[in-house]
């Protein structure tokens, strides 16, 4: 569904939101609506979300109706949403402007001076929330946009009072060419979204688009050899960061706690700038909090002020997120989608003293499942037992007749369970104590998880 062109939101006073109530769409009606808009929208589907929504005094429609849209100056919609709603068509035969969510959030972009995009095939979420625990503890006051809820602030956004906004760049479907930041960080650029991309070439395509389109200047992994391949003569000024000697900004003296949270220094031209301990587990957070350092530093936050606030950081939800400590069993639940974020996840946990890591992993998509099979495969066996659900389909159909049992077929010590119910009652029957249960995906394993930790 095409966008109606629009380039600022002059002479808008009146926006309407369809599928006000899913994670995307909230933070820019918060938002808008703080910024003195009259915003307003509708969503057939309950949560607490959408009860956020009534709570900040937004009028929400249960039901979409072309009435709906009378008065409004420009509707949102969200990439759920299909051109038969009768409010799209409503809007469209009024010629009311029509716009997806990540087009509006480039025009709410455009309102701050120091826009900040967060963009990276692993670590977006993580690495946004970093940055938005670090400058809300420094008194900077942002405004932010984040993929996921961050304890922090209640939710997945914070409406501060500067010029500062910190915002997701989510690269699928190329929405992140949305924004043009002032700063844009790139975590590391992989192969995944191949339904989209079709090769991980226009994966590194499309983050080098992002990066022109940034006025300022660009962090980057690197690492990352198709990070740096993004970054290549572009125009805004680059700063690297990673583990390697080369980068403008590298961690030195790593060591990590029992929980494996790293210990280490930052050093810039030679001198340490920078002594970090994280309460977040795993090396993948080392970048996340380079990355965080550079923007801070950028922004204004002191040497000291970083160490002291870096600290605070536990986590977003479903990052490494532990649900449950009882009778010696942990249960834990991570985001992980993709074999390199669960290569991540699994080498953290495997480190950290249990007795069984015993993940429990829901495949994301037929695509990726087909894409990444021998992959999977290979970073789920770092646990000592894997337990592999049926393939979430999302948005597709299986023309790749891709299964379950065709990663567990590859895996030592694996078992397919088809549904939650089952897998719960297989985990609460083999559990011992000193395991961990962690559950892994993209999808909706949290409900797994949380079921197990219930019934525990």
């Amino acid at each position: 569904m095409e966008s109606s062109k629009i380039t600022n939101l002059n002479n808008i006073k009146n926006i309407y939101f369809i599928g006000i109530g899913g994670s995307g769409m909230f933070p820019l009606a918060h938002i808008l609506k703080e910024k003195g808009f009259n915003v307003s929208g509708a969503d057939i589907y309950e949560s607490d979300t959408l009860q956020k929504v009534r709570d900040l005094g937004i009028k929400v429609y249960t039901e979409h109706k072309e009435s709906n849209i009378d008065g409004q100056d420009l509707i949102v919609f969200s990439a759920a949403i299909k051109e038969t709603n009768p409010e799209i068509i409503a809007a469209k035969k009024a010629g009311i402007p029509v716009i997806e969510r990540s087009v509006m959030l480039g025009l709410v972009f455009n309102k701050y001076k120091k826009s900040i995009g967060v963009s990276g095939t692993h670590g977006k979420t993580t690495t946004t929330s970093m940055i938005t625990s670090v400058l809300i503890d420094a008194g900077k006051d942002p405004t932010s946009v984040i993929g996921a809820t961050l304890k922090k602030i209640g939710g997945n956004s914070y409406i501060g009072n500067s010029d500062i906004m910190v915002a997701e760049a989510c690269e699928y479907v190329d929405s992140f060419l949305q924004l043009n930041p002032a700063i844009s960080v790139i975590t590391n650029v992989d192969a995944d979204h191949l339904d989209y991309f079709g090769t991980l070439e226009n994966v590194i395509k499309s983050f080098r688009k992002y990066a022109l389109q940034t006025s300022k200047l660009v962090i980057y992994n690197g690492d990352s050899e198709n990070t740096t391949k993004a970054v290549q003569d572009i125009s805004a000024k680059v700063i690297s960061f990673g583990l390697d000697e080369k980068n403008d900004y590298y961690a030195k003296n790593i060591s990590f706690g029992k929980m494996q949270n790293a210990r280490f220094d930052i050093i810039h031209d030679g001198k340490t700038v920078s002594h970090v301990t994280l309460s977040v587990p795993g090396k993948h957070n080392i970048y996340n909090a380079l990355a965080t350092y550079i923007v801070c530093s950028h922004l204004g936050v002191s040497n000291e002020d970083f160490e002291k606030y870096i600290t605070n950081f536990t986590g977003a939800h479903r990052r490494f997120e532990i649900l449950l400590e009882k009778n010696g069993i942990t249960i834990a639940d991570d985001f992980a989608h993709h074999p390199t974020e669960i290569k991540s996840t699994l080498e953290a946990a495997s480190k950290m003293g249990f007795k069984r890591v015993i993940a429990i992993f829901q495949p994301h998509t037929f695509s990726r499942t087909f894409m990444f099979q021998e992959e999977f495969a290979e970073t789920l066996s770092i646990a000592d037992e894997v337990i592999v659900s049926d393939i979430l389909p999302v948005r597709e159909t299986n023309i790749y007749c891709v299964k379950s049992t065709d990663l567990t077929d590859k895996i030592k010590n694996s078992h397919y369970i088809p549904t939650f119910e089952e897998i719960c009652e297989f985990v609460i029957k083999n559990a011992q104590s000193g395991d961990l249960i962690l559950t892994l995906g993209g999808g909706n394993i949290y409900k797994c998880a949380n079921l197990i930790a219930k019934k525990l």
